[in-house]
């Protein structure tokens, strides 16, 4: 009687109290091993951004747009990386395999509002180059700090506006009590797909706001682009085409690390039934580690204020 009145409740649609967090299935007992390199990413994401925060601020002469918008990205990196990878590596030593329903999806609003915010970011520092390197006598006129604090706002509105629908989708779903999740961290689609429901909703609102958000900023990041490579050309001199380049390589280095990964690894979930599970889940640990780590140290080693005051610090 017990039992049957247990399946009644689960079949009803009631939440599991908790989820287990299974890890990377199939390199089980190589949890630790690759618990190291996780660490030691986490570890440098947070001592770069860091100090990139502390120079930045510290520094008067860097008080400028471009510098402010990349205090924002370091903002963003450090919180990005710390939602998920202390749990991640709680699963890996399996410290910690146990996460609350409300819990789980507190992280996932974290992980997925914070990577909107640092698109958004990513999409002012190539508008910030367009104006610096198209129109540079307009430069300080455009790019105030009352402009940069609105875009700060506006990015941060949006991204709240686009993840908030998520936690209600999940939410109206049943879960039969399926609460063990192949993962190291809490995800829409992951979570989505322990429910005994049709997740249709769930999986074209993912994709829309995927390429509503991200998708769009990275067009608009290559439009940018492409207009500041045809006003690079145009420049008579044939020495500032490498010097106004150069000051855009680390960005795109950036933008690079940052969507790569990341396009790859929600479209995979999205619509890669093939894809082993090992390898989609190793690639979203990536993006929330690997792009926070690299950042600092792109930036630190080509742009040359940075580069400068941190061997001062040193």
């Amino acid at each position: 009687a017990l039992h049957r009145v247990m399946l009644a409740h689960n079949l009803s649609g009631s939440h599991p109290a908790f989820f287990i967090l299974a890890g990377i299935p199939g390199l089980e007992k190589s949890h630790t091993w690759i618990s190291i390199p996780v660490c030691l990413m986490y570890t440098t994401a947070l001592l770069g951004n860091m100090v990139l925060l502390v120079i930045i601020m510290k520094e008067r002469s860097l008080h400028q747009p471009m510098y402010i918008f990349l205090c924002m990205l370091a903002v963003c990196d450090l919180l990005l990386s710390t939602a998920t990878v202390p749990k991640t590596l709680g699963v890996l030593w399996s410290l910690s395999t146990h996460i609350s329903f409300n819990g789980c999806l507190a992280q996932m609003f974290c992980v997925y509002f914070i990577f909107v915010v640092e698109s958004a970011i990513l999409l002012a520092m190539a508008f910030d180059r367009y104006i610096a390197i198209c129109d540079p006598l307009r430069y300080t006129a455009i790019l105030t700090q009352s402009v940069v604090g609105k875009v700060g706002m506006v990015a941060l509105t949006r991204s709240f506006s686009i993840m908030l629908p998520p936690i209600f989708l999940l939410k109206r779903l049943p879960y039969c009590g399926h609460n063990v999740m192949l993962h190291t961290y809490c995800e829409h689609i992951g979570v989505a797909r322990l429910a005994c429901a049709d997740i249709s909703i769930n999986v074209w609102y993912g994709v829309a706001a995927s390429f509503l958000s991200a998708g769009l900023d990275a067009v608009s990041i290559a439009v940018s682009y492409a207009l500041i490579l045809r006003s690079v050309w145009a420049l008579p001199s044939p020495h500032t085409s490498p010097k106004a380049l150069h000051t855009c390589g680390s960005h795109l280095c950036v933008i690079a690390m940052f969507y790569t990964p990341a396009f790859f690894s929600f479209l995979a979930h999205c619509f890669g039934q093939h894809v082993p599970q090992r390898v989609l889940i190793s690639l979203a640990n990536l993006y929330v580690v690997v792009p926070p780590m690299l950042n600092p140290i792109v930036y630190g080693v080509r742009t040359r204020p940075i580069r400068e005051r941190v061997a001062h610090l040193l």
